[in-house]
């Protein structure tokens, strides 16, 4: 089977999501630029996060569609969506929170 792929995507969208190593909660963000918003994060340039570092950045998500993106943070955002967050990231916030 013969797949190709476009790379021509200029415009990227991410969810992610980093738990604080502090207080044991959750931040939910989207950004265009992954990096540049971590980075930002590390060096407490996020009102939101600048006082519950240490963070780490537990899980993000990749999508070529904006409304997309937003979406699925509204959605994380969500009681259910938090709710299913705290399931399918179990194990790894166990083991941060040791």
């Amino acid at each position: 089977m013969n797949e190709t792929f476009d790379v021509s995507i200029t415009k990227r969208f991410y969810v992610y999501i980093l738990y604080s190593l502090k207080d044991f909660g959750f931040y939910i963000g989207f950004t265009t630029d992954l990096k540049n918003r971590l980075t930002l994060h590390s060096k407490g340039k996020v009102t939101a996060t600048k006082f519950r570092r240490p963070l780490k950045l537990i899980h993000y998500e990749y999508f070529v569609n904006k409304q997309d993106a937003k979406s699925r943070e509204e959605f994380l955002k969500s009681g259910y969506g938090r709710k299913q967050l705290k399931e399918f990231l179990k194990n790894t916030i166990e083991t941060l929170s040791l």
